[in-house]
């Protein structure tokens, strides 16, 4: 005879069972493009909250022959918490002379366009980068201007195409298509790592569908409140052989930056 003990023990066995039952078949129910928007909501969240970050870091251009270029800069980021609404960021170069004051300043958007703004030390001048011309490289690296905006989650939509080795790593390839208008890319390929959920490699494909830029991310490192970041990212342009590196020193986080560090007057202020 069953005591009552064992009934209940029974029947929570049976419960579990079923929530466990209901949950695969939910995760089997999404579609591909439910499955790839997923992935990368994890990844772009896993980092939410860092509230704004400083960095230094190196620009080491190279060209088919293996002449190489180098230049130092910084990048600030202001994080807005609305997902609706894109970060906010800085890029100052400090080397070589000819460029030293050069800065960039970009408001990231979602579907509207983003706002850019190129300040020319040489020139004393701001200029606006029109919506049609964020497809053209910055400041003659592989890198376009939309390549430091179009990180934002809600720009894309996504699809996921499977499960694959990457390096030491398994990494789930999603598939995302820019929703914004004027970008230069038809779509991007993304390797997403299933342990720490972050952002491994990506391949951009041109508009006419080609492979155009393949952008490889290592050398990640976890700081105080869980934020991973890369510090070496390698951009290869298979069109022209030529790369690009981005070599990454130790990030600040939280270091009180606000909205009016990132307001167009400040461009002329960039020391």
């Amino acid at each position: 005879m069953k005591t009552k003990t064992s009934l209940m023990q029974q029947t929570s066995h049976v419960v579990l069972a079923s929530l466990l039952l209901l949950g695969s078949t939910a995760s089997l129910a999404l579609t591909d493009e439910e499955k790839g928007f997923e992935i990368a909501a994890r990844s772009d969240r896993s980092d939410r909250g860092f509230s704004d970050s400083n960095v230094h870091l190196r620009m080491v251009l190279s060209n088919r022959a293996g002449k190489r270029t180098e230049r130092e800069l910084r990048i600030s980021t202001l994080e807005i918490p609305d997902e609706s609404v894109g970060d906010k960021s800085m890029i100052v170069f400090d080397t070589p002379a000819d460029i030293d004051g050069t800065a960039l300043l970009s408001h990231a958007k979602i579907l509207d366009p983003d706002n850019q703004w190129l300040y020319l030390p040489a020139l004393k001048r701001v200029k606006r980068i029109s919506s049609v011309n964020k497809s053209g490289p910055f400041v003659g690296s592989e890198f376009a201007f939309e390549d430091f905006t179009s990180l934002e989650l809600n720009k894309f939509t996504y699809r996921y195409l499977r499960v694959e080795t990457c390096d030491d790593l398994m990494c789930d390839v999603v598939e995302r298509y820019p929703r914004y208008q004027h970008s230069g890319y038809k779509k991007q390929v993304t390797w997403i790592d299933q342990t720490d959920h972050q952002l491994r490699k990506v391949e951009f494909y041109n508009r006419r569908g080609d492979l155009l830029k393949t952008l490889a991310l290592g050398e990640y490192r976890e700081y105080e409140g869980g934020y991973w970041r890369p510090h070496l990212l390698h951009m290869v342009n298979h069109l022209t052989g030529k790369s690009t590196d981005l070599i990454y020193a130790d990030y600040a986080f939280k270091t009180g930056l606000a909205n009016r560090d990132f307001s167009k007057s400040v461009l002329r202020r960039i020391r």
